[in-house]
């Protein structure tokens, strides 16, 4: 668990296209967050929720973190929003 901890760990990922359960993330950059017991990566896609998907180079791509950061987006219900704040 720790070598894939250290691989995978603040990685910026695509997944791979090819496999249709991850489709729907298609095109958009995500962030590990980290990699549980079970060898799944928690992946945050940028929409508020994070999700594990297998942490294994058959499932997602590593990119390059100079790129990958001007495409990664990180708006979630975390995010302040002055113009609601009171």
């Amino acid at each position: 668990q720790d070598d894939l901890r250290k691989h995978w760990i603040d990685q910026y990922v695509k997944v791979n296209e090819d496999k249709p359960e991850l489709k729907r993330f298609a095109g958009i950059v995500g962030r590990v967050v980290t990699v549980n017991y079970n060898g799944k990566a928690i992946v945050d896609f940028q929409d508020g929720g994070w999700y594990d998907i297998p942490a294994s180079g058959d499932y997602l791509t590593k990119l390059d973190a100079a790129d990958a950061l001007a495409k990664y987006k990180n708006v979630n219900s975390a995010q302040v929003i002055p113009e609601k704040q009171g």
